[in-house]
């Protein structure tokens, strides 16, 4: 039990390790390479170099540029970093691949301190290798449930700078000053692109499709018709920042109507499992051959696949868009 908890200890003591030099390395190595591009600024400048600050944006590399290469040449590569884009999370596929095998192994040694029983040890390693992109779902849930949160606010200041006589590129620019993250950030990335050259209806899909919002997409859709057939663009903003607010109106009232399903679902999810641990705890000997036996196992597996449609069930049946 010694070595098992030395052996637990060090694997806790390594992912944590890996996952700090993840996430704080490279945000270390940008201000160093920006405090290099400030020197070479502000250093006089005898004869042109090739180290030169470049507009061109550059790939962040991550601990194994190699497998970020090959994840880039898959048909998954796109999704997974337009996961991470939409996260926020500083982080590379490849720093997700080791993060998800640290966390696999991690998933084995917490299975075998905790259980005797083998057939456990395959399903903490699943739980463990998905856990980092369940996280980064959560993550890019989470940020664009806040900007759509913020979205509104950041209509009626695009709108209340065009009244004010700013051109459409200049009132992006102020929302990119002035919201919070998400939204400022994202609407930077977009003042950038169509600051650099690229025609803004390029830059305000990409915008589309970092974000994936139906609003965000009314939003570009009506930009880009207006660019092109003229009108009012103020009133149309002021009339979108109208819908959205009502459709959070709505939303939040289909929310407390469903309440009950979604409770249901989560009591109906942790029932089972949470009495499996009471037994185990109060009679072990009821609950032993379930664990041992092969019928138990299959009795289990079945269990967990039918809980888990069950649950996916209950979440479709009380999903409804708004």
């Amino acid at each position: 039990m010694g070595v098992a908890l030395i052996v637990f200890l060090f694997v806790v003591v390594l992912v944590m390790g890996t996952y700090a030099a993840l996430l704080y390395l490279p945000g270390l190595l940008a201000a160093r390479d920006m405090d290099r591009r400030l020197r070479d600024v502000a250093a006089p400048a005898l004869e042109p170099t090739s180290d030169a600050p470049s507009i061109v944006r550059e790939e962040k590399q991550g601990p194994l540029p190699v497998v970020d290469r090959l994840i880039a040449q898959t048909g998954a590569g796109p999704g997974l970093l337009r996961l991470i884009e939409r996260s926020g999370v500083n982080t590379t596929p490849s720093g997700i691949i080791v993060m998800s095998a640290a966390m696999a192994i991690v998933g084995v040694v917490v299975a075998a301190i905790s259980t005797p029983h083998s057939f456990v040890r395959p399903i903490g390693a699943v739980f463990g290798l998905l856990s980092p992109f369940a996280f980064l779902k959560y993550r890019a849930g989470k940020r664009m449930r806040r900007f759509e949160e913020q979205f509104p606010e950041a209509l009626d200041l695009l709108a209340r700078a065009i009244r004010a006589g700013h051109a459409f590129q200049t009132a992006m620019g102020m929302v990119a000053d002035e919201m919070n993250d998400p939204v400022g950030p994202e609407f930077k990335k977009a003042f950038d692109q169509q600051n650099f050259g690229l025609p803004l209806k390029e830059a305000l899909n990409q915008l589309a499709e970092r974000v994936s919002l139906l609003d965000v997409r009314f939003f570009v859709t009506a930009v880009t018709i207006q660019r092109e057939t003229g009108g009012n663009l103020a009133e149309i903003l002021d009339g979108l920042a109208h819908v959205v607010r009502e459709r959070f109106k709505i939303l939040r009232q289909v929310r407390v109507h469903t309440a009950h399903g979604r409770f249901t679902g989560y009591v109906l999810l942790a029932l089972p499992a949470a009495l499996a641990v009471a037994l185990s705890y109060i009679n072990p000997e009821f609950m032993g051959p379930l664990f041992r036996e092969r019928l138990g196992q299959m009795m289990v597996a079945g269990g967990l696949v039918l809980q888990t449609i069950g649950f996916f069930w209950i979440r479709q049946v009380i999903k409804i868009e708004v």
